[in-house]
């Protein structure tokens, strides 16, 4: 059981890692940081995530569940703020780099958990 934790932790930074180097506005200073702002992520997706989703539920329905990329968007620069090493430059940045981290991630975990 930790050692699934500890391996879905690393494949997550791997993931933030490797959209960082393609996706010119994110930046992270080292794999260090990466490891940081995984943990920063899933502790602003725990509990600023859900009262979010709550309150844009009607904007979700309207849009058919699109206006979560925004939110998810929000939330990662929410996270890059309160993680050193980690920089989101703009909302389109924000966008693009949920939207990678969520298909690298996924991706990670085919070839590892497979």
């Amino acid at each position: 059981m930790l050692v699934h934790l500890v391996e879905s932790w690393v494949l997550s930074a791997a993931a933030l890692w490797i959209v960082a180097q393609i996706l010119p506005g994110l930046r992270l200073r080292d794999f260090g940081a990466a490891m940081l702002a995984v943990v920063i992520i899933a502790v602003v997706n725990a509990t600023v995530g859900p009262v979010v989703k709550f309150f844009a539920f009607p904007f979700t329905l309207i849009t058919l569940g699109l206006f979560l990329l925004v939110i998810n968007a929000a939330l990662l620069k929410l996270s890059s703020l309160f993680t050193p090493g980690f920089e989101v430059h703009g909302f389109l940045s924000a966008l693009l780099g949920s939207v990678l981290i969520t298909i690298f991630n996924s991706a990670l975990r085919h070839l590892v958990f497979r």
